[in-house]
Order: structure tokens, then sequence, then C-alpha cells
């Protein structure tokens, strides 16, 4: 029996059908669900992916894209808990294929499940001396909006390691965009970034206030002090 035969029987054995329409709702009715709730689905699946360590980068994402096929939804974040478990295996000669993963039936779910995966990916190249933005620049200019929210997003978590002239820079590049998904990562990678510099990020949302969406602005500044 092969990996997604294994798994297959694992996500049906752990499904709630009750659960599945209500799911499906949540997700604007975009997707089918099997009716595995997020904690059952990476208890059901955890052994299967554990034993896939030094399997190879290749591999990984050949099992990820064979995943990212199957038509219920709980199949694509496998896939992503595959890749975020493994994540060490992959490079920045990866992302490309990361990202053209995160292209294909996109929604924020598994937009931001990705946007993880390809920020832990840069985050280990920087800390190699590389390049903690390679591809970044090219997704923050794509005509696909889910790179552009991929490229907001990278950094979040970095705390000490986020360049803040990128983040502010990437913010204002996207800040005149009227797509909810946008303006909602510009807010969201900006609170990130105040855990760790509150002041820089007030500053930046104060002096860029008429550029920043109300949404954006509101959101970067949702847990600062009065």
């Amino acid at each position: 029996m092969n990996l997604h035969d294994e798994l297959k029987i694992a996500l049906e054995a752990a499904a709630e059908p009750g659960r599945a329409a209500p799911m499906q709702a949540y997700m604007r009715d975009q997707f089918v669900f099997l009716g595995v709730a997020a904690p059952q689905r990476r208890l059901a699946v955890k052994a299967l992916l554990a034993d896939l360590k030094g399997v190879g980068a290749d591999a990984l994402l050949d099992h990820a894209q064979l995943l990212w096929q199957q038509p219920q939804r709980e199949y694509q974040h496998v896939a992503l808990d595959m890749l975020a478990l493994h994540r060490r295996q992959l490079s920045i000669e990866h992302i490309p294929a990361l990202l053209a993963l995160a292209r294909q039936r996109a929604w924020w779910d598994s937009v931001d499940g990705m946007a993880g995966i390809v920020g832990d990916v840069l985050q280990a190249e920087l800390r190699r001396g590389g390049n903690g933005h390679a591809h970044m620049s090219d997704a923050l200019r794509h005509m696909d909006f889910w790179l552009r929210r991929i490229a907001m997003l990278h950094q979040l978590g970095w705390r000490g390691d986020t360049d803040a002239g990128w983040l502010f820079d990437a913010a204002l590049a996207l800040a005149h965009e009227d797509e909810f998904f946008i303006r909602k990562a510009i807010g969201w990678a900006l609170r990130d970034y105040a855990h760790h510099a509150p002041a820089e990020v007030l500053a930046f949302a104060t002096e860029h206030r008429q550029q920043l969406s109300p949404l954006s602005y509101r959101e970067a500044l949702k847990h600062q002090p009065p």
C-alpha cells in the first residue's frame, strides 16, 4: 500500500460526515470536505508524514502535488502539514515550486499555510547568510494577488530577523489595492512586526495613514496601547 492510499484510509476513518457541510459553507462552497477537523487530521496522519523524513525535497513536492489534486480540501491541508513538518529539507531553489502549488485551488487557508512554509524556508536561508527575500520581490509584483499576499506575509513571526525596510516598502507598494485579502495582509504583517517593534510600526502607520486603507491601518495598530 502506498502513502496516498494510507492517507486516504486514515482521513476517511477520522471523518465526521456531519462536519463536512459546515466546513464547506465556511469556505463559501468552493471546496468539498470529508469532515475532518484540523486536530483530528493532524493526529490521523502524523505517523505517516513522520515516516517521510529524509525522502528528499523533490519527493515531498511530488507528494504535495498529488495531494493537491484530490477533491477534498483536507488533502491540501495534509500537503501543507507535510511540507511544514519537513521544511528543513526545502531550500530557496524550491520556492518557485511552492509558489506554483499555492496558485492551484487558491484560497486564504492554503495560501496562508504556504506563506508560513515559504517564510520558514527563507528565514533559514537568511540565517545562513543568504537571501531572505528570494523570489519575494517578483511575487510582490505578480499578477496573481495570492502571490502578492504571500510576499506580504512571508516575514510573519520573524521578529528580530524582520527586514523592516522591506516590510514597509512592500506595504506601500500594495497599499493602493482594493483587494480585501491584500489590505488584510498588510495590516496583519504590520501588526505581527509590532509585537517586536511597536514604536516603528506606529510611526510608519501614522506617517502613511492616508496611503494605507482604513482596514490595513486599523489592523496594523490593533494591539497598540491607546
